[in-house]
């Protein structure tokens, strides 16, 4: 069963960074794109930033551009997400999903494919910024 474990997240100062990694359970990861998403409370699920299973496409909501980097170690079978320049407004449960690459139809919509079809969501890795 496919399967994904998430870790990083912690408490920090607005301006602080974190890196949050997802790692894979029960699947090759260099066979899928990978992404980040996140849940802040009352809120939903939302995408943050996705890669694909090579690393040349990157995706990322206009919310967190030029702070987030999404990056990936297929070697090392996890995928990054660098956090820099935290605001509160990042507080939330950081969640990754997965999608094998082949049933990728675009691109230019990988977050929204990840999410339309990712159903083995794992217990994410919480974030707060606060002061």
């Amino acid at each position: 069963q496919l399967r994904v474990v998430e870790s990083g997240g912690n408490s920090v100062q607005p301006g602080g960074s974190l890196r949050l990694s997802c790692e894979p359970s029960g699947f090759t990861l260099e066979f899928y794109a990978i992404g980040w998403f996140r849940q802040a409370p009352g809120k939903e699920l939302e995408g943050v930033s996705c890669i694909s299973s090579r690393g040349e496409k990157t995706d990322y909501s206009d919310s967190v551009k030029g702070r987030f980097t999404i990056s990936r170690d297929n070697a090392k079978s996890v995928v990054y997400l660098q956090m820099n320049d935290l605001k509160p407004e990042d507080t939330a449960v950081y969640y990754c999903g997965a999608e094998p690459q082949v049933r990728i139809t675009s691109n230019q919509a990988l977050c929204n494919e990840i999410q339309a079809r990712f159903r083995s969501w794992g217990r994410g890795t919480p974030v707060t910024v606060s002061s």
